[in-house]
């Protein structure tokens, strides 16, 4: 389900009425139990934002540490989400159960398991990007360039680098307006850190990367749904021969642990 960014003063409202102030030992299990039944109730629905950690701390009457474990804990079950740069959002849950399970699929079929996220990547992508084209909205433009213009200033910061990364593939996935499509590529999303992990430090591709970056972002600019497949297909075959490059030399994957 594509993200709702929440406007004017409902979600306060939300927020001001469903919690009560919490005191006893184990605070995170209590905050985790309250938004639970919100969720389970319809206060909360998949796609609304929760309020930054400060704001959550000051409501629940408790430290930021018990409300960043109390996320840890909600995010562990999939019921939140967070996205670098946008906060976290509650999440229909069905991301977290296709990740676990493509996750144990991956590591189980080692190491043909690369091979066949790079299939299927290989298969989702590119339509993601050509739908995108004739969907995609302002917001996610402008999510799109901010992530490149990032990696751009990251090509020595595998962390950074990698996080606006997988943003710039995310938010082409809430272009295309497809809930489905969203938690699909979601549930991948560990599994390509992984991956970028491993091929950062081949020489030359992060900006290789940034090259088709910058092909994708300028086809959807355009609403070119031909020129964005294609472009999308010209970067997984790069990230495909990269990804052989960092096989043939581990020694550069474990220097980014």
């Amino acid at each position: 389900m594509p993200l709702r960014q929440p406007a004017g003063c409902w979600r306060y409202l939300r927020w001001s009425l469903v919690y009560k102030t919490v005191r006893t030992s184990r605070l995170y299990e209590q905050i985790v139990q309250q938004i639970e039944e919100s969720i389970l109730k319809g206060a909360l629905k998949a796609g609304d934002q929760l309020p930054a950690e400060r704001e959550l701390a000051q409501r629940f009457g408790v430290s930021r540490t018990a409300v960043r474990e109390a996320v840890k804990a909600l995010r562990e079950k999939g019921l939140v989400e967070a996205y670098s740069g946008r906060g976290t959002f509650i999440t229909d849950g069905t991301s977290q159960a296709i990740r676990q399970s493509l996750g144990l699929m991956v590591k189980i079929g080692q190491p043909s398991g690369s091979i066949h996220l790079a299939e299927v990547r290989a298969i989702l992508e590119p339509e993601i990007a050509a739908l995108a084209a004739t969907r995609i909205q302002e917001q996610h433009l402008t999510l799109m360039r901010e992530a490149v213009a990032l990696m751009d200033r990251a090509q020595e910061d595998p962390e950074a680098y990698i996080e606006a990364d997988l943003d710039f593939h995310l938010a082409l996935a809430e272009a295309a307006d497809n809930p489905l499509i969203l938690s699909l590529l979601d549930s991948i999303v560990g599994l390509l850190r992984e991956q970028r992990i491993r091929i950062f430090q081949v020489e030359g591709g992060p900006s290789r990367g940034q090259y088709h970056h910058k092909r994708i972002l300028q086809a959807v600019e355009q609403r070119n749904p031909e020129m964005a497949r294609e472009a999308m297909r010209a970067h997984l075959l790069q990230v495909r021969e990269d990804s052989k490059a960092s096989e043939a030399h581990p020694a550069l994957s474990k220097s980014i642990s």
